[in-house]
């Protein structure tokens, strides 16, 4: 099982011990320290190398796939929020070297730094110990999180999945809209109602894009079992 001590381990045994600082390092951190480098380019190699990995994964997982369905559950194997709950399954976010200004409204655990973050982590594992080593990883993590990718499609990607449905049956898109906001300003909760021709259904959330996800994810679901989208 892997977990960051033992990724810390293999990067010790390799050859950049010192990659993992850099991964650690938000931009934020480095600028209020004046420091020469952030974790930025190592996010960029991460995301190529997962990229990769996922791609040969999923060609092997669904050999009768067609390439438009296989970019569909790369995406969504790649999404923001999937590569953030990664982070979180490995408790990456407490080890983040942030600056104060977003410390103090809890930048170190927003899900694009979370996601950033997993793919410099990524991106030092690769420099360090070498391919195989990152490929064994992700598939790991990847297979115990997300068993089968093409239940993500509507679990990552649920605003997506209901207007790829409306325009397919209808030539429509959902509409939404916020029903009301309440609680402090910094820490707000949201309700938002997603209508479909004569069907409705209400999401909330932290923010307006969470509680919108949560409105698709159950309407798409109420189509899907009622079988409305057979019609």
């Amino acid at each position: 099982m892997f977990d960051l001590k033992k990724i810390e381990d293999l990067l010790r045994e390799g050859k950049g011990p010192g990659l993992l600082q850099e991964a650690f390092t938000h931009r934020s951190y480095a600028v209020e320290h004046a420091l020469a480098y952030d974790n930025q380019r190592l996010e960029f190699l991460g995301d190529a190398v997962i990229e990769t990995i996922l791609s040969e994964h999923l060609f092997t997982l669904y050999p009768e796939s067609p390439e438009g369905a296989l970019t569909q559950m790369r995406s969504a194997l790649v999404c923001e929020s999937a590569l953030a709950r990664l982070a979180r399954r490995l408790e990456l976010g407490p080890h983040l070297r942030i600056g104060n200004g977003e410390a103090e409204i809890g930048g170190a655990f927003r899900e694009s730094t979370l996601a950033d973050l997993f793919e410099a982590v990524i991106g030092a594992l690769f420099l360090g110990a070498g391919f195989d080593v990152c490929r064994e990883l992700l598939l790991e993590l990847f297979t115990g999180e997300f068993p089968c990718p093409q239940k993500l499609l509507i679990e990552l990607n649920p605003k997506g999945k209901l207007q790829e449905l409306s325009q397919h049956y209808w030539n429509r898109t959902p509409s939404y809209r916020v029903l009301f906001k309440t609680g402090p300003q910094h820490d707000p909760e949201y309700a938002v109602e997603v209508t479909l021709r004569q069907w409705a259904a209400y999401g909330s959330g932290k923010n307006r894009k969470t509680a919108e996800g949560e409105a698709a994810r159950s309407l798409y679901e109420h189509l899907e079992k009622s079988g409305v989208k057979m019609l």
